[in-house]
């Protein structure tokens, strides 16, 4: 089926998906969009409903057996996608839905848990982290951005598929980790011990909380560990993603040791 109106009611759709998270939430779909993010998402078992292809703008063709197959114009694609430089595919795929019962984790497990994180662009690399790092699952607590924000899938580059990532209100996700006895670690400005001198070998928890605010109450009193990031400069923060990136390769490198 060729698509050439901008006036087409699927486009029309299409759009209020990427606009909507109402909409997605209603639909149960998503938006994936780009060759990487694509190719990844069928590598970790999900497939696309509806593939749409823009001839004039695909560099690298992808076929997915079953799917709906939809030829769009360089138009027509443009108004739907969310890049600046599209590269002429997208799917739409149904929401995936982990829950805390669903997750399998290894022996010593290590979880990212994201509370309030707002902005798309630092979720998504969090989720790059995640997967860099071979985490056990991102907690996603009291989210007030959509994990499934199509400029999340993007800023992750897919990660999100690769990574078993649960939205869960904090209370739940506290008792979870705490019936798996995981220790609950903490990073805060105040805290004396620096992040590289505890030990985190053992099933533990990385806490990381809002760009501007941190960590809420009910986490801080909750940890198990409070660490710090040293800071030599004038600025006493680090954005989230990268806060989180440095604590979560110390884990690494001490369980590699």
């Amino acid at each position: 089926m060729d698509i050439t109106s901008l006036q087409n009611p699927r486009v029309k759709h299409l759009v209020k998906l990427r606009e909507d998270k109402k909409q997605r939430q209603k639909d149960g779909v998503i938006l994936v969009e780009g060759y990487d993010e694509l190719t990844l998402a069928l590598a970790c078992g999900y497939k696309p409903i509806t593939l749409l292809t823009a001839p004039e703008l695909v560099s690298q063709t992808l076929t997915v057996p079953n799917a709906e197959n939809l030829i769009l114009s360089r138009a027509v694609f443009e108004k739907i996608s969310y890049r600046d430089n599209p590269d002429g595919l997208l799917g739409v795929f149904a929401m995936p839905a982990h829950t805390l019962a669903d997750l399998t984790l290894s022996e010593a497990p290590l979880v990212i848990v994201a509370e309030s994180v707002e902005k798309p662009g630092n979720l998504g690399a969090i989720l790059r982290t995640a997967d860099a790092a071979h985490v056990d699952a991102v907690l996603v607590c009291d989210p007030r951005v959509d994990v499934w924000n199509p400029n999340v899938i993007r800023a992750s580059r897919g990660a999100v598929f690769a990574v078993p990532v649960v939205e869960v209100r904090s209370p739940e996700a506290l008792s979870w980790l705490k019936e798996g006895k995981m220790r609950v670690l903490a990073a805060t400005p105040s805290a004396d011990a620096l992040y590289t001198s505890v030990k985190m070998t053992d099933p533990l928890a990385i806490a990381v909380g809002t760009e501007d605010e941190g960590l809420t109450d009910f986490w801080m009193q909750n940890a198990d560990m409070r660490v710090k990031i040293p800071m030599a400069g004038k600025v006493n923060s680090l954005n989230v993603s990268i806060a989180t990136a440095l604590m979560t390769f110390e884990a690494v490198r001490q369980r590699s040791a």
